[in-house]
C-alpha cells in the first residue's frame, strides 16, 4: 500500500513536515513539495471561472485524496510514520520534537536543524453527505471507524465535521483524524538511530480543547473546528451562523448538531497527553533531556519564534526589517532564511488570525517590509475578513507591503496562491547567508534575556525551566 495514498496532501501534517524536511535537504518548498510549477497557469486559468465551477473544483479535488471506505482496514499506523521519519536527511540530530502541529514551530526546528514527528495526522476517506447534517456523519463514523481503529491500537479518531470552513470538502470525504498515543516501532527506532547522545526532544504540547461526542473508548465526534466562528455558535448557532447558512442557501437558522459529552484535544492542532508517558520513558532510557513547549492556541508560538529570529539575525550581525505573514501550509522555511525575513504564521485566514497578527504588529518594532500570503479554502465562511481589511495590515510596513501569491479578486477561491507564493518569494531582491544551525544553547540566551511575554510555557524535565505567560 503506498502512504501517499491514505494522506492528505492538503493537510497540515504532511505539509508541515515536507516543508521541514525540504529545509533540513537544503533545499526550498515550491508548490508545497506536491505541485510543479508548470502547472501554475493552469491555476490562473481556474481563478478565471465561474464561482460554482470552482466551488466544484474544490469538492472534486477533496474526493480525488480521499480513500474509499472499504480501504480503512487497510491503513495502518507505522505505514504512516515510516513515510514521515523517510522524508528526513538520514544523520545524527541535536533534537528532535515530537507532537502538535504548528507553523511557527517548524520555523523554530528549522532554525535548530532538527526534524519534527507529528502525533496527528488526516485520513480523509470518501463519502457523500450533506454537510449540514451533522448527526448523519457522526452516524456515518460510528458505522466505518472501528475499521481503522481495530487493526491500529496505538491510534485514537477525532471524526472531525466543520461545514464552515470545511463545507466544500465534506460534501465528498470525512475527515478522520487520527492522533498517535504511543510511539510505536518506527518512530522508536528513529529516535534510537537518529539522535545524538544527551540530545534533546521537544513535546509539542498544544492544549486546545474543544466539544466533542463520544463514540468509543478512542474515537471521538468533533462538530466544528478552530477558525472563525467559536464552539457555541457551532452548537448553538447565532447571528453570524444564520447569516452564513442564508448566504449558502441553507433553509436553517442553525444546525442540528449532536449534543457534546465532553472535551478532548482539538482534533487538528490539540495534543493527547497519552503520548507524553512514552517519549519520557524512552528519553529516560536513553538519557536524552525532555522539553515541553505548553500553550493553548496554535498561534501562541508565533511571536515568540519572530522575535527570535529577529535576535538571531542580530546576533548574526544585522537587523531584520521584514516580515513574511504565512498561511496555514502557506510556509517557506527555506526562503525566510534566505531573504533574511521575520517568520509570522498564520493559522488561517480568519479573524482571530488577523487579530493575532495586528496584535503582534502593535507591540513590535516596526518593520520596512510586510509581505503576506492567504490559504484559500473556497467559502466565505464565518469571521473571514475581506481582503480591504487584510490589505490594511500591508500599509503598516514602513516602506513596502504586499500580497505574495494572492490573486485579490479570486480570493478565497485562489487556485494559484498554492503556486505562487513561493515564486513571489523568490523575487525578493535582498540575499543573507545561510546559516548554521542555531545551537540549542543559543535558544535558553533568547529565552532568558527576551523582554516579552509569550502565551508559552517551556518545562524542563517535569520542572518549570522558563514560563512567558500573556
Amino acid at each position: 500500500m503506498r502512504v501517499e495514498h491514505t494522506l492528505a496532501d492538503f493537510d497540515s501534517a504532511p505539509a508541515m513536515l515536507r516543508g521541514l524536511a525540504a529545509y533540513l535537504h537544503g533545499r526550498d518548498f515550491p508548490g508545497l513539495g506536491i505541485w510543479p510549477a508548470a502547472l501554475e497557469p493552469l491555476g490562473r486559468g481556474l481563478n478565471r471561472l465561474p464561482r460554482r465551477v470552482r466551488e466544484m473544483v474544490y469538492r472534486v479535488a477533496g474526493w480525488m485524496e480521499a480513500i474509499p471506505v472499504d480501504r480503512l482496514g487497510d491503513v495502518r499506523a507505522e505505514t504512516l510514520s515510516r513515510w514521515a521519519v523517510g522524508q528526513y536527511p538520514q544523520r545524527r540530530y541535536p533534537g528532535v520534537a515530537i507532537g502538535s502541529s504548528n507553523g511557527a514551530a517548524v520555523h523554530l526546528w528549522a532554525a535548530l536543524g532538527i526534524p519534527w514527528l507529528p502525533q496527528t495526522y488526516l485520513v480523509p476517506v470518501r463519502a457523500h453527505l450533506d454537510p449540514d447534517e451533522p448527526r448523519r456523519s457522526l452516524d456515518w463514523g460510528r458505522v466505518h471507524g472501528p475499521a481503522l481503529l481495530t487493526q491500529n491500537p496505538d491510534l485514537q479518531l477525532h471524526h472531525m465535521h466543520d461545514a464552515n470552513q470545511d463545507r466544500l470538502m465534506i460534501q465528498y470525504m470525512q475527515y478522520f483524524r487520527v492522533k498517535r498515543r504511543r510511539l510505536g516501532e518506527t518512530f522508536t527506532r528513529f529516535l534510537e538511530e537518529s539522535l545524538e547522545p544527551g540530545a534533546t526532544v521537544f513535546l509539542v504540547e498544544c492544549g486546545l480543547a474543544w466539544p466533542t461526542t463520544r463514540i468509543g473508548e478512542r474515537h471521538v465526534f468533533q462538530h466544528g473546528a478552530l477558525g472563525g466562528a467559536s464552539p457555541d455558535e457551532y452548537a448553538h448557532g447565532g447571528p453570524r451562523m444564520e447569516a452564513y447558512l442564508r448566504r449558502y442557501g441553507i433553509p436553517k437558522r442553525r444546525w442540528d448538531a449532536p449534543a457534546s459529552d465532553g472535551h478532548s484535544p482539538e482534533a487538528e492542532w490539540g495534543f493527547e497527553p497519552a503520548l507524553r508517558a512514552d517519549v519520557e520513558r524512552l528519553a529516560q532510557r536513553h538519557g536524552w533531556r525532555i522539553r515541553r513547549l505548553v500553550f493553548e492556541q496554535p498561534e501562541a508560538l508565533s511571536p515568540l519564534v519572530a522575535d527570535l529570529y529577529r535576535w538571531w539575525y542580530r546576533e548574526r550581525g544585522f537587523d531584520s526589517r521584514r516580515l513574511i505573514v504565512e498561511s496555514f501550509i502557506l510556509l517557506e522555511p527555506w526562503w525566510t532564511l534566505r531573504t533574511g525575513a521575520a517568520p509570522f504564521w498564520m493559522v488561517f485566514n480568519k479573524e482571530p488570525s488577523l487579530a493575532a497578527l495586528e496584535h503582534y504588529l502593535d507591540r513590535t518594532d516596526p518593520f520596512d517590509e510586510i509581505a503576506l500570503t492567504l490559504f484559500s479554502h473556497g467559502v466565505d465562511s464565518v469571521g473571514l475578513p475581506s481582503i480591504e481589511r487584510w490589505a490594511a495590515v500591508l500599509e503598516r510596513a514602513h516602506h513596502e507591503g504586499r500580497f505574495v501569491g494572492v490573486d485579490q479578486a479570486a480570493f478565497p477561491r485562489d487556485f494559484a496562491v498554492f503556486l505562487r507564493f513561493h515564486r513571489d518569494l523568490t523575487t525578493i531582491s535582498a540575499r543573507r547567508p545561510m546559516p548554521a544551525p542555531l545551537p540549542l544553547a543559543a535558544l535558553d540566551t533568547f529565552l532568558r534575556t527576551s523582554g516579552h511575554q509569550y502565551a508559552v510555557e517551556w518545562l524542563d524535565g517535569g520542572a518549570n525551566a522558563h514560563v512567558r505567560s500573556a
